[in-house]
């Protein structure tokens, strides 16, 4: 770790915490979102909408809070980044939701539920690891971890558009249903992107 002498605005932890927080309630109610009815379904995007609006909220938090800061933890350019892919995770996830709302899917194709189950994962190890940006230390098994379910949900992802184009569904359900599951394996990857930035910040203070 770098010695510096001058102190550093620590909030920021806190607000990276609280984002990534978040995101493991958006990932329970996707969880939720398997095998509910579709009174349920709508009730869920209301909840994953509030959700949704709160990763905002703490986005806008994370801005201000750099906008307004003469010394920061680690680089701007980093925290910038950090922030708004823990932002986009929770983004792709509503949109999940919304579009099995909006597209009135009846039952979602086998192996979303794998697709659902990485991103569960993926969100408790993200939440795991936000406070360890204050050491940066016992970070590398968390990059490498998410690192591993992307690859794993890249799978998942071809399998089911495999399923999808096997001439089961017809056109018009191959669009709605392929739209989920793209927006989905966006999901995956931007947990990727965050564990990238996050190792990117822990060699750049090590």
């Amino acid at each position: 770790m770098r010695f510096r002498l001058t102190p550093r605005e620590t909030s920021f932890y806190d607000m990276f915490a609280a984002s990534a927080d978040n995101i493991v309630t958006g990932s329970k109610l996707l969880m939720e979102l398997l095998g509910a009815d579709a009174a349920s379904r709508v009730e869920i995007a209301e909840r994953m909408r509030a959700a949704e609006h709160a990763g905002d909220d703490a986005t806008h938090a994370i801005f201000h809070q750099l906008n307004s800061s003469f010394i920061t933890p680690f680089d701007r350019e980093d925290i910038y980044k950090l922030a708004s892919s823990l932002d986009d995770i929770m983004d792709f996830m509503e949109e999940a939701v919304d579009l099995v709302v909006l597209y009135q899917v009846e039952e979602l194709p086998k192996g979303v539920e794998q697709q659902i189950e990485v991103l569960a994962r993926a969100a408790e190890l993200t939440a795991e690891a936000m406070p360890g940006l204050r050491t940066m230390e016992n970070l590398t098994e968390y990059w490498i971890e998410v690192n591993r379910l992307e690859n794993q949900a890249d799978q998942i992802h071809r399998k089911l558009l495999a399923q999808l184009f096997n001439g089961k569904y017809d056109a018009m359900e191959v669009l709605k249903l392929k739209q989920i599951v793209d927006v989905l394996e966006e999901a995956a990857d931007a947990f990727e992107h965050v564990a990238n930035t996050v190792e990117t910040i822990a060699v750049k203070e090590s």
